[in-house]
Order: structure tokens, then C-alpha cells, then sequence
């Protein structure tokens, strides 16, 4: 029997049994099945080249040569399979998220983009672009390096672009900057975009609301200084979040201005034009406090959302994000696009992959569609 290639195929099978169905207990197999979940359910390809690679170079040793050694092949096929039904799953993304900025911005407000295949499909995991920069590391606080920032911005620091402010996610207790929704960052800065990906105090050192007033701090910081890097004076501010970040994004933006955080920065300008919650705990975090629940929170001058969640979602039940959904559909007059993504789990924003690919192409239609609407406002049309 050939036992390298038997432990290739069961791990195979292990990843599309943890890629297809939602794993949340015992508490080992849960974090084995989320650790895989979170990479092959993203890059499903990848696997299926191991794969692929594995079984042609057992064929070409002669390894297979038992009926034991058969079987094994059969199994392989059938996970070969799997992981297409787990990649043709996140293709489907596209079409869902254009359906769901149609519904909540009309007709045509979601449109078609060409896929960046190669990249997704040879180079999934690097991140970087030659013609954006980052600049790592600035303080915008007294919080040492949990208040520091990194801006990424196109080396050609063209003038007039919008800012994008991302915050990690980590249940408030650890995450760090430069790690979730690079893909984001990086394709809207090689855009002209001025992007921000920062960190901030955490728990149990620093409960709620350290973290929301540091929130605050860097949307001050970017409207003071992210002209430096080829932002617009008066750019449209968008405040986006993975997971617990999406949860500061909304809190952030459903509190504009609001002096109570905003210690020792009560005059500065916190609004924002947009904000995108990915993958995020959209409910009361804190010791049951209703004060930190963006649910809690909402107005009738919200500004539009944008809320991306997986319907396989180990950590959060779609039901969360949905109650933000309806409470600020009934409440806010701006609109709120909600596209819950068929067959994603949770953290799906750390690959180019086709989901997340598809959901940054609907996430410039609806900056664009709210960036629009903004300049229209402005001038009085």
C-alpha cells in the first residue's frame, strides 16, 4: 500500500468534509476543521493541485498496483470533486453580491468585473502589488504599538483618492494590523486609494470603550493626514473591520462625533461616508452591555452599510448580522446592502480567492455608488 499517498487522500477528504459543512464542536476538531476551513475553504485549488500532483506521481512510481491501492484512487477522485463543488461554490459569490447591491441601490449598481485568474488561481496567497507602497508603523496615539498605523498608498501618490480605514479583527484580545483583508487594501491603493490598516488597545488591559475612541483617533488621523499620501481634501472616509474589527467599524460609524469618544479630540471631525463589516459580531460584546451593540446604536443618519457574511460562519450565526441589517433598514434613510456569501466561513478575507475577489470587486461598486451620491449631495443636485 502506498501509505504517503493514503495519508494525501484522507487529508484531502478531511479538508471538503471541513470546507462543506459547518464544524463547531468537540473544541480539537473544531479549531483542526477551522484552521483548515480557513485556508483550503478559500483556496480550494490549491488543494486539488496536491492533489492532482500526488496521484500522477503514485501512477508514475507504481505505487499503484493493490486493489487497496485502487480504492485510494477512487477516494481521491471523489475528493477531487469535492474541492471543484467547494471552488464552483465561492465562484457563485459574483452573481450574489451583484444581486445584493442591486436590491439595495437599484438596478445596475452592481456590476460585472474580469477576475484577476491568474492570481487567484497561481498566486492566491502573495499579497503585495509592485505599484503600491506601505508605509508601516505611525502613531496616531499614546498607545505605543497597539495605536500604530500603516498606510498603503500608490507610489505615484496621485491626487484626489478616497480612504479606506480597515481594522483587524481578534475578539478584541489579539489580532495586529497587516494581516486580514490585504487584498482590499492593496488593489484599492494600487487604484489611487489612500488605505489604513491600524491597531488598537486591547483586552483585558483596555476594555470597551478603549478601542472604539482609538477607532475614532485614526479617522481623525487619516482626515489630518492622509492628504500627505495623495487622499482628497475632504475625501470620502470608508470605515471597513474583519470579524470584532467589523464590529468597531460599526460602532465607529453609527457614533459620529460624538464627545464622549472622543477624549481630548472632541472637536475633531469622526464621521464617516460608508462603512463594510466583513464576517463580524454585530451584537452586544461586552458583559452584556446594550451600549456595545451597533444594533443599539443605529440612526436616521447612518451612513450606508455594507455587510458581508458567510452562511457557514463557525464563529457567528447569520442571524447576527442580519438584526443590524433590519434594525438600520427600518431606522436609517441611507441604504444597506447586505450579501450573505453561500459556503463561506468565517475569516474569508485573507486570500485573493474567487469569493473574496468577487466581494472587493462589489465593494468598489458600492464605494463608487456611495462616493457618487456624496458629490452630488455636495453639490446640491
Amino acid at each position: 500500500m502506498a501509505v504517503g499517498y493514503l495519508v494525501t487522500v484522507v487529508l484531502a477528504l478531511l479538508i471538503v468534509v471541513f470546507c462543506l459543512v459547518r464544524i463547531r464542536g468537540p473544541r480539537p476538531l473544531f479549531y483542526f476543521s477551522y484552521r483548515l476551513g480557513l485556508v483550503f475553504n478559500e483556496i480550494p485549488h490549491v488543494a486539488l493541485y496536491a492533489l492532482v500532483a500526488s496521484t500522477a506521481l503514485a501512477f508514475s512510481e507504481g505505487d499503484i498496483a493493490t486493489t487497496a491501492d485502487r480504492v485510494d484512487v477512487a477516494l481521491a477522485a471523489v475528493a477531487a470533486a469535492g474541492l471543484v463543488v467547494v471552488t464552483l461554490r465561492g465562484m457563485r459569490t459574483g452573481a450574489v453580491v451583484r444581486d445584493a447591491l442591486d436590491d439595495a441601490l437599484g438596478a445596475g449598481a452592481g456590476t460585472r468585473h474580469r477576475l484577476p485568474l491568474a492570481r487567484i488561481l497561481l498566486r492566491p496567497v502573495f499579497r503585495r502589488r509592485r505599484d503600491v507602497k506601505r508605509v508601516g508603523n505611525l502613531s496616531y496615539g499614546d498607545g505605543g504599538r497597539r495605536n500604530l498605523l500603516d498606510v498603503y498608498h500608490h507610489r505615484s501618490r496621485p491626487e484626489g483618492g478616497s480612504i479606506m480605514i480597515h481594522f483587524h479583527g481578534g475578539h478584541y484580545d489579539q489580532g495586529r494590523k497587516n494581516t486580514q483583508s490585504l487584498p482590499l487594501l492593496y488593489r484599492l491603493a494600487g487604484q489611487g486609494w489612500v488605505c489604513i490598516s491600524a491597531n488598537y488597545r486591547l483586552r483585558p488591559d483596555f476594555p470597551h470603550p478603549a478601542h472604539l475612541i482609538d477607532a475614532k483617533k485614526v479617522i481623525a488621523w487619516a482626515r489630518a493626514h492622509a492628504t500627505e499620501y495623495g487622499a482628497a481634501p475632504g475625501a470620502a472616509v470608508f470605515v471597513a473591520g474583519s470579524s470584532a474589527g467589523g464590529h468597531m467599524a460599526a460602532q465607529a460609524a453609527l457614533t459620529p462625533n460624538e464627545p464622549a469618544y472622543q477624549p481630548g479630540f472632541e472637536e475633531a471631525d469622526t464621521s464617516v461616508t460608508g462603512a463594510i463589516a466583513l464576517n463580524g459580531f454585530l451584537a452586544e460584546y461586552f458583559d452584556g452591555d446594550p451600549a456595545t451593540s451597533p444594533v443599539n446604536l443605529v440612526r436616521v443618519d447612518a451612513p450606508p452599510f455594507l455587510v458581508a457574511h458567510g452562511d457557514l460562519d463557525e464563529l457567528v450565526d447569520t442571524e447576527n448580522p442580519r438584526a443590524l441589517v433590519t434594525a438600520l433598514r427600518s431606522v436609517s434613510t441611507s441604504p444597506v446592502v447586505y450579501a450573505e456569501m453561500p459556503g463561506a466561513h468565517h475569516a474569508f478575507d485573507l486570500f485573493h480567492s474567487f469569493r473574496f475577489e468577487a466581494l472587493i470587486d462589489g465593494i468598489e461598486d458600492f464605494a463608487a455608488w456611495v462616493t457618487a451620491r456624496r458629490k452630488s449631495a455636495e453639490e446640491g443636485v
